[in-house]
């Protein structure tokens, strides 16, 4: 039973790479790949027990968000006629599945397996009525070791009995110089993405979907994330329509990511539609791994996901999956270092 079960601690290692997830929110807690000298360092921001986690003192590191990842407007959508009322735990919108999404769930370890392709697949039901959103879902997340520094994230989720909305976004906080290394504003990034959903003063999209070209927005070629985040308020946290990049085995490159001081790079490919950059605008003195403090932009997240607030923009690809139909996201984590 549920009730039974208890975060725990997972590692998954091949020699070369070394993660850490626990089944509370399915969440990395740590990410250990080598630079250009071989040096292994853990490239995710987090915590070294599980107790700033279950208080609700760290801002979504390392979980899967669900049942609906990002902002829905008012906390409300409307649904074969049904109106749906969330709770506001941002206000004035709902963000992340609500006051206990899936992230502050205790997930269920149903395999595991060892070897040269490591991986753990967590389980979670998601109850008619949770969080306000309709219909009973199950939803599997399993993470895999794919190559010596490839990590492979499969999200899938079935509705059971009821049509709902569902967008899962993994919320990891990256800075490939080392998590307690300082800002990440010296990262340079590629999104492949032409356009953004731009947003309302409550960080929801207006519907529109605005070209990035001749705007600080545009990282269509390889820039420095610190060279115009100055003109974009406390920095990114936008929608990207990844629309632009080339496609390999049905997943989209989303974005690249390279820290000049370590010459880590991080290739991001996904099948969802979109991707949340986000440059840990609202991280404030969390503390963290070995003593390390965290502040604003000391890492950043990609979250690739349906576009935000999906659910009441007919506009946007929908996000809305039936009985009998299932959920599928996946991304992959391609890590390798500059020549």
């Amino acid at each position: 039973m549920a009730s039974e079960q208890k975060p725990e601690l997972f590692e998954l290692n091949n020699g070369s790479m070394q993660v850490k997830i626990t089944n509370y929110g399915a969440t990395i807690v740590s990410l250990s790949v080598p630079d250009k000298d071989g040096n292994l360092a853990d490239v995710v921001l987090g915590c070294d027990s599980l107790e700033p986690y279950l208080k609700g003192a760290v801002p979504f590191f390392g979980c899967i968000v669900g049942r609906v990842a990002n902002r829905i407007k008012d906390g409300k959508f409307t649904l074969n006629g049904i109106e749906y009322q969330l709770p506001i735990n941002k206000p004035p919108n709902s963000l992340h599945g609500g006051h206990k999404g899936f992230d502050k769930k205790i997930w269920e370890m149903v395999e595991r397996k060892e070897g040269k392709i490591p991986s753990i697949t967590l389980k979670y039901h998601s109850h008619d009525g949770e969080e306000g959103y309709p219909g009973d879902v199950t939803v599997t997340a399993t993470y895999t070791l794919t190559s010596s520094t490839t990590m492979r994230l499969d999200m899938e989720a079935l509705p059971e009995n009821k049509p709902t909305p569902i967008n899962l976004a993994q919320h990891t906080y990256w800075n490939l110089a080392g998590h307690s290394s300082g800002t990440i504003l010296d990262h340079s990034i590629q999104i492949w993405g032409s356009h953004i959903t731009p947003v309302d003063q409550n960080t929801v999209p207006t519907g529109d979907i605005m070209p990035v070209k001749g705007t600080p927005f545009d990282f269509t070629t390889e820039k420095k994330i610190g060279s115009s985040i100055h003109e974009v308020g406390l920095g990114y946290d936008h929608n990207y329509v990844l629309d632009c990049g080339d496609e390999k085995e049905g997943l989209k490159h989303a974005a690249r990511l390279k820290d000049p001081s370590s010459s880590r790079v991080l290739d991001l490919w996904t099948t969802a539609p979109g991707v949340q950059f986000y440059t840990a605008n609202y991280v404030n003195g969390v503390s963290g791994k070995d003593g390390a403090v965290y502040g604003k932009h000391s890492g950043l997240c990609l979250e690739t996901q349906g576009f935000p607030n999906a659910i009441n923009e007919p506009k946007f690809p929908s996000i809305v999956v039936r009985p009998g139909e299932k959920y599928r996201h996946t991304m992959l984590f391609e890590f390798s270092v500059v020549e």
